[in-house]
């Protein structure tokens, strides 16, 4: 929590007003039993009208004083509490979009969502209450046995008796309940995660007939938590029983005092009152303190949660923040050259240093007991289309968000014109990449605005352009809205063909140097799938792309086919070379294809 107290620095006045109004509060409501003392000694016993008036009128003003500081207070606690979680949540949201893949991986999605809502909400209500009323209620107890002493010291004497005992009730309940409602919350959050677990899943649970079973396993968790709740709301039931027997006690013992002393004429009727209004009054904030220590150790749970989220630390790192020179640049600069490549393709295409180089590459996953990709090494040349394929699990998309930087490299290197990765300011390495990945997300807005993602300042002739090669252009305009399309949350307005196309034609807009395709036309037809191939093929120039795939026929006019299985590189060549070197492509081929297909060039 002390990490977390820095956000309120910027709210220090109104961290230091909200309390002082509040104990202001205190101290005009300790005043009023001392004028209702007046009110029975002079007024009622003389029957002095205008007195009573006078001391009314009294009562009247502390409360519209007292009304007003409260108010006050709540206003600056108000402020500040909102102040602080409103800082709070932008610098969590902001560190949780630094961190890598591996990092949002390891934490979950489910965890990141309820510490950035419901736990930063708890922390909020926490610090509210704490500028509110964590100094009023022991001020008012402490308070009001000062204030008893000066109506009767003997009288006091009862309030030294009664205050510690209420204390070792409400503390002792209160310490054996704190940790049933740590618990409570835990079970909390277990139902949380399962009705989003449902949520989400939603679709798989109806397609395999679940309902019953998920309704079921959601009334054992939501059950178990009903009967934490209910175990720990039996405990703190005790607190209120208990405190009133206590005060009842008391207040019997002090008027049985006070009747006894007011028969001899030591304390009057109006000050035995006043005593027992303090009385009353010390139940009252000893009761809200108890409370208020409950909804604290929720909040420091809730920010010892929040805390952890900012502990993690981000492993991409970047080393350097200004723009470098690639070793390719240099190269071009200085008129240098690389021997001339061995293919035709590369010596006509290729610039002096590999557009993308993988280097004795291994890599694995946070916590894998095994690597998920070993011993990767190959070179893609600028303008080469590279197909990567491979059986489920094999590492495909683990190798093609190496090259963006989405993690790093266990041993080993990539480079990018030349230069490894690691040595580049992230901004500047992704400016020349452009990603669609296998879950095509788009976001509620205009057409227009999801195309923007790609490069915010592009004209609509650029997204046009874009859309056509995507083979989107044709379904974009049926919709006669034009680039003011709007597209609702995740795109679940379009179908999944639909979806990936404008997500192929965002990552296009931007005209990267090297376009990644992770499987990201798994829901297109043949043809069409084809015909954006070809597109992409003939309209963007000197982009190297990779193109992962499922299907062999996607990847099978590629200059350089991936074949990867379990992790390793099983094959590296074109189609027709892997056909006869390399068994694994070969039994892919012919999963999906006829000997005939297969060996048909085109």
């Amino acid at each position: 929590m002390k990490k977390l107290l820095k956000y309120l620095s910027a709210y220090k006045l109104e961290s230091v007003l909200g309390p002082l109004f509040k104990m202001l509060e205190a101290s005009f409501e300790l005043f009023v039993p001392l004028v209702m003392a007046q009110i029975i000694d002079v007024g009622i016993k003389h029957s002095d009208t205008s007195h009573i008036l006078r001391m009314g009128a009294i009562l009247v003003l502390l409360g519209v004083i007292g009304l007003t500081c409260s108010l006050t207070a709540q206003y600056f606690s108000a402020k500040a509490a909102v102040g602080f979680a409103t800082a709070l949540r932008n610098d969590l949201f902001r560190h949780i979009n630094s961190l890598s893949y591996q990092e949002i991986d390891t934490v979950g999605t489910a965890t990141l969502i309820t510490r950035m809502t419901s736990d930063i909400n708890q922390v909020q209500s926490g610090v509210n209450l704490v500028l509110r009323l964590f100094l009023r209620s022991p001020f008012i107890v402490f308070g009001a046995m000062v204030m008893a002493f000066t109506v009767n010291v003997r009288a006091a004497l009862i309030f030294v008796v009664a205050i510690p005992l209420l204390s070792i009730v409400v503390f002792g309940i209160l310490i054996i309940s704190m940790p049933l409602y740590k618990k409570v919350q835990r079970q909390l959050d277990q139902v949380l995660l399962t009705t989003r677990e449902n949520l989400l899943g939603a679709r798989v649970v109806r397609a395999f007939n679940r309902q019953q079973d998920e309704v079921k396993k959601f009334d054992e968790e939501n059950s178990l938590l009903v009967r934490f709740q209910v175990f720990v709301g039996k405990v703190s039931a005790l607190m209120n029983p208990i405190t009133y027997v206590i005060v009842n006690g008391a207040t019997i013992v002090l008027v049985w005092t006070g009747a006894w002393q007011v028969e001899n004429g030591i304390i009057t009727q109006g000050e035995v009152v006043a005593l027992v209004n303090y009385m009353s009054q010390i139940l009252v904030e000893l009761v809200k303190l108890a409370n208020l220590i409950i909804t604290i150790s929720k909040s420091l749970a809730c920010a010892n949660r929040i805390s952890a989220v900012f502990d993690v630390q981000d492993s991409i790192v970047e080393t350097n923040h200004g723009k470098i020179v690639t070793a390719a640049e240099r190269k071009e600069e200085n008129g240098e050259g690389l021997p001339a490549p061995e293919t035709e393709f590369q010596a006509e295409k290729s610039a002096a240093v590999p557009k993308v180089q993988f280097s004795h590459l291994d890599f694995a996953y946070a916590d894998a007991q095994e690597p998920s990709l070993s011993g990767i090494d190959f070179t893609a040349w600028k303008g080469q289309t590279i197909g990567i394929i491979g059986g489920t699990g094999s590492g495909k998309s683990t190798l093609v968000n190496l090259i963006p930087r989405f993690y790093d490299a266990t041993e080993g290197k990539v480079l990018v014109d030349g230069t490894d990765v690691r040595e580049y300011p992230l901004e500047q390495l992704r400016d020349k990449i452009g990603v669609v990945p296998q879950r095509a997300v788009l976001f509620k807005g205009t057409l227009r605005d999801n195309m923007l993602w790609g490069k915010k300042d592009a004209s609509d002739e650029e997204i046009y352009r874009a859309l056509e090669i995507a083979q989107a252009r044709e379904f974009v305009d049926s919709k006669e809205k034009g680039l003011d399309l709007m597209i609702e949350q995740g795109g679940r307005n379009l179908s999944g063909g639909q979806r990936q196309r404008l997500t192929i034609a965002r990552a296009l807009v931007r005209q990267p140097e090297i376009l990644i395709l992770d499987d990201s036309a798994s829901a297109l037809d043949f043809a069409t799938d084809a015909a954006l191939r070809k597109a992409i093929r003939e309209n963007t120039k000197d982009m190297t792309v990779f193109l992962v795939s499922q299907r062999a026929a996607t990847i099978r006019n590629a200059d350089q086919i991936l074949v990867l299985d379990d992790g390793k590189l099983a094959g590296c060549g074109t189609h027709d070379a892997l056909l006869d070197t390399c068994n694994v492509y070969h039994e892919i081929c012919l999963s999906q294809l006829s000997e005939k297909e297969v060996r048909r060039n085109g």
